[in-house]
This record gives C-alpha cells, sequence and structure tokens, in this order.
C-alpha cells in the first residue's frame, strides 16, 4: 500500500513538474513573440511573466560567448537591432530549461521622413550592373559587378562613355569603391579580397584580405579616418584604412521600431552615413557614432520608373555633388541630382 502511495506521490509530482515547466516555456514564447514585434530601448527592463519568475530559481540570457543576468536592455550586452538569444532558466526543482529568442533594440527616436526635389537629371549607361558609386569634382568613379563583367570605370557626369576602364578578372565580382587622398579603395563579393588603385590612371597598387568577420562585401566608403564597409548585414565595419583587413569596430544599425538588415552602397558625407537597403527603394541617414538611422529618403517612384519590372534593377548609387545628393541604380538608364529640403 505504502509503495502504492508513494508512486502516486511520485507520479502526481512529476505531471506538476512537467506542466509547470510547459506553462513557462509557452508563457515564455508567447512573451518573446509579442515583443520582438515590439522591441525594447536601452534601459527598458524584461518583464517576463509570472509563469516564469515564480517558478524559476534563476534567469540567465545568453548571446553569442556572453551571459547575463540582468533583464535590463543594457548597451554593454545588447546592440541595436536584433540580438539572438537563449533564455537559461534554472527551476526551483532544480531543473534547467532553454529557449531561442530575438530580442529587438529599437532607438527612442522616429527616423524622419526627408523631402527633397529632383533638379537634374543625367544619362547612366544602363548596362552598368553598379555595386560602388562615388563622384569628386564632375568625375564619376564607379564599381560594376557580376562576374566577367565586372568593372571600375571613370567618367565625366553627364557621359556615358568612361575615360578609362579597369576591367576586373572573370572570377571577380566588383563591389563598393570609395577614394581615399590618391587612391581607390574597391571590395569583391565573395572573393574575400579588395583591391587599392591609383585614382588618377586605375592601375592596381596592391590589394589586402577582408576581415574574416566579413562574409561578404558590399558597400563601401571612408569618413575622413577609416574605411567603414558593409557586407548584407545591419552592421556597419570601421576598418583601419593602413591595413583594411583590420576592423577597428563594429555599428549594428536600427530604427525606431525596424532592424535594417541588408545594408549595402554607403557615402559618407558630413558626419552621416547614408545607405541604401538592398532590394527597397530607401536611403539610410545614420548617425555612425551609434547606429542610430535619424532619417530616410524615399525613393518608390524613381525606382519604380528605372527597373523595367526587373526586381534586380534596385537602388544602388549614393554620392554628393556638394550638398546635393546623386542617385542612381543597377542598370539605370538616368542619375538624378537632388536637393535636400
Amino acid at each position: 500500500m505504502k509503495l502504492k502511495v508513494i508512486a502516486g506521490f511520485i507520479a502526481f509530482f512529476l505531471l506538476v513538474s512537467c506542466n509547470n515547466k510547459e506553462k513557462m516555456l509557452d508563457s515564455l514564447a508567447d512573451y518573446n513573440n509579442e515583443r520582438e514585434t515590439r522591441g525594447y530601448h536601452f534601459g527598458d527592463r524584461l518583464e517576463l511573466p509570472k509563469e516564469v519568475s515564480e517558478y524559476a530559481e534563476s534567469i540567465t540570457i545568453s548571446f553569442n560567448d556572453k551571459e547575463t543576468t540582468n533583464l535590463t536592455i543594457d548597451p554593454k550586452f545588447f546592440t541595436l537591432g536584433d540580438n539572438k538569444v537563449v533564455f537559461i532558466i534554472k527551476t526551483k526543482n532544480g531543473e534547467t530549461l532553454s529557449q531561442d529568442a530575438t530580442i529587438n533594440v529599437f532607438t527612442k527616436n522616429k527616423e524622419k521622413e526627408i523631402p527633397y526635389q529632383i533638379i537634374a537629371d543625367y544619362p547612366h549607361n544602363p548596362d552598368n550592373f553598379i555595386e560602388g558609386f562615388l563622384v569628386e569634382g564632375n568625375t564619376v568613379y564607379e564599381s560594376d559587378g557580376l562576374d566577367n563583367a565586372s568593372q571600375l570605370i571613370k567618367y565625366t557626369l553627364g557621359a556615358t562613355v568612361p575615360t578609362i576602364i579597369k576591367k576586373q578578372p572573370a572570377n571577380v565580382f566588383s563591389e563598393g569603391c570609395t577614394i581615399v587622398g590618391d587612391k581607390v579603395y574597391q571590395l569583391t563579393y565573395r572573393n574575400k579580397i579588395g583591391f587599392i588603385y591609383d585614382k588618377n590612371t586605375l592601375e592596381k597598387l596592391s590589394e589586402f584580405p577582408l576581415p574574416n568577420i566579413i562574409g561578404e562585401g558590399w558597400g563601401l566608403t571612408y569618413d575622413g579616418e577609416n574605411l567603414v564597409a558593409t557586407d548584407g548585414s545591419k552592421n556597419l565595419y570601421f576598418l583601419d584604412v593602413n591595413d583594411p583587413s583590420k576592423v577597428v569596430k563594429i555599428v549594428p544599425v536600427a530604427g525606431n521600431a525596424e532592424t535594417y538588415e541588408n545594408l549595402n552602397e554607403l557615402e559618407y558625407h558630413k558626419g552621416f552615413i547614408y545607405s541604401n537597403v538592398w532590394h527597397k527603394p530607401i536611403i539610410l541617414k545614420i548617425n555612425p557614432a551609434t547606429g542610430e538611422v535619424v532619417g530616410k529618403f524615399d525613393f518608390t517612384k524613381l525606382t519604380n520608373e528605372n527597373n523595367e519590372g526587373n526586381r534586380e534593377y534596385v537602388l544602388n548609387g549614393i554620392a554628393f555633388k556638394g550638398d546635393n545628393m546623386l542617385i542612381t541604380g543597377k542598370n539605370w538608364k538616368k542619375i538624378y541630382e537632388i536637393v535636400i529640403k
């Protein structure tokens, strides 16, 4: 009889424990799903449901190679944008539970819609699958991609025939480019190398390996101190201009209610970085110190006028002519000059 009672007690205890565990994980999943959409700001506290807090001995959040028991959204631990984490819960009965989650951290200030006016347009060669685009004076430097067709070219704004063409090897897919002094720096897509050219002749001077953390080369600009690169993620990678294989710092980017993956072509101008987002008709104005998106341009109309129904003919060129912005895209027939209002 006693054995039956003990067995019944154990079965009851296991059933209660199992139910508690399921309640904890279900309520935590519901909470995480709801907060993933709404997001957090730095300084917010994770107010976990009582089904978790009442039965938890301790709660740890694991993120990459870091762990914390602090349930406050601390910039020392989290970054702007999406943070892929694991909740590790030790229950009061000695079990250890874990659950994956995404903690989205947004900026407190909403990005402003930036008004503009088109004041001029210039012809652009529609054969060019543009990846990098910059203007110095009235001279355009353009890096065009695709396998077997990549090139770095130089031409006068308004012309469609280059004055200098630097063809790339067949296996090289050219990406973003920027000017530093008398040199042009250029990234490649998946070749894991970058090139340095003489700005005047486009003769190749040297090449460098991309940092291992950068999976693919996308956009490139220069902020007066460091090269700044993108790789299709939410991150801006600041590289040592004297040794571009060295990462100086990484700055994740986000807005007030959106994480911005697929950061692509870049341009630095008067303290801000401008970036387009691959497959979106927008350009972001980013504070490079914090990663905060402070403004956004909507170029939906221009994109629709130029993409010819091809989803790959995307907005992908940003440069400045004085304080006016020049924009174009992959295989677009025009370059547009806009005044920022």
